[in-house]
């Protein structure tokens, strides 16, 4: 059984680069005709709706298979949809795993004993996509109910070959509120970062990395330095890069010598790019497909110099 780190780095590797593509459907973002696909096809309102993030979803992995290792669908707006919406997930998670890319699947989920691992077993596939019904190499997980919520977690990645990211630092304004407090010298997200590091030291392979990852924003780009020493044998996935204000220089600390260790996270900037100022006179809503190329091109291109 390959390693979830193995398959990452290997993946990252191929592509020289460390790019996550969010897919972050919103329906009023959508391009009109693909949103005017779906409502032909007849049903409710929320089975067009999961009709349109499919096909959209879709597309965007037919673009970017040939340009990045991971993609990062969110749970949240296929939950949001009911049923359908779920069936839409799986399908594009299998559809993603299907075309060789890794899939982190963001649901950042979070119980403790049987509850927990009832999450972990209908995500986390780990190395053979047929292993769970959401077919992810990855799943992000919510660590504030203690140290029994990742344990089940950890017990399925391992057993499957998957890979963990724990919230750690995390990119919205407010994390400090809960992560920020001092209890015995450290801070919270501190504490938190020692036990993954402790954990995926402990299942580190050749490689010097470990199946449990952690989540570290690129908006608190101090925080990610001393973070990536705490941590050498975590991957980190990086979100807040673009339309959160995270720089490449931002997020360049994450990355170990040989560029692996870390993946970044951009959706709206890339998945949206039709919208962007400066693509959208040049592209529109019809060749929206060309936009999210160029946007994923001149993301490896902004990471590349970061790193030089």
């Amino acid at each position: 059984m390959s390693r979830y780190v193995q398959r990452l780095h290997d993946r990252q590797t191929r592509f020289g680069n460390g790019i996550c593509v969010g897919i972050d459907p919103r329906m009023e973002q959508l391009p009109p005709g693909i949103v005017a696909a779906a409502r032909a096809r007849g049903g409710s309102p929320l089975e067009q709706a999961a009709a349109a993030f499919e096909e959209f979803s879709l597309r965007i992995l037919d673009v970017v298979a040939d340009l990045v290792p991971v993609v990062k669908p969110q749970a949240a707006f296929f939950e949001e949809l009911g049923p359908a919406g779920m069936l839409a997930l799986a399908r594009v998670n299998r559809a993603a795993r299907a075309k060789g890319l890794v899939v982190i699947c963001d649901a950042k989920r979070g119980d403790i004993g049987t509850t927990a691992e009832a999450y972990a077993r209908g995500y986390l596939a780990g190395a053979d996509p047929e292993a769970a019904p959401w077919a992810a190499d990855a799943l992000t997980v919510n660590p504030y109910l203690g140290r029994d919520t990742l344990e089940p977690f950890l017990k399925v990645a391992k057993e499957r070959g998957a890979g963990l990211y724990v919230l750690v630092r995390t990119s919205n304004p407010q994390s400090g509120t809960f992560q920020d407090p001092v209890t015995d010298g450290r801070t919270i997200y501190e504490r938190v970062a020692d036990l993954v590091e402790e954990w995926s030291a402990g299942l580190a392979g050749d490689d010097g990395y470990g199946l449990v990852g952690a989540v570290v924003g690129a908006t608190y780009p101090q925080e990610l330095v001393a973070l990536r020493a705490r941590m050498p044998h975590v991957p980190i996935l990086v979100p807040g890069y673009g339309a959160q204000g995270g720089t490449a220089r931002d997020v360049a600390a994450a990355f170990d010598a040989r560029g692996v260790g870390a993946v970044v996270n951009s959706s709206r900037g890339i998945i949206f790019a039709h919208s962007r100022p400066e693509f959208r006179e040049r592209f529109g809503p019809d060749r929206w497909e060309d936009a999210v190329r160029l946007a994923v091109e001149e993301m490896r291109a902004d990471l590349a110099s970061a790193r030089a």
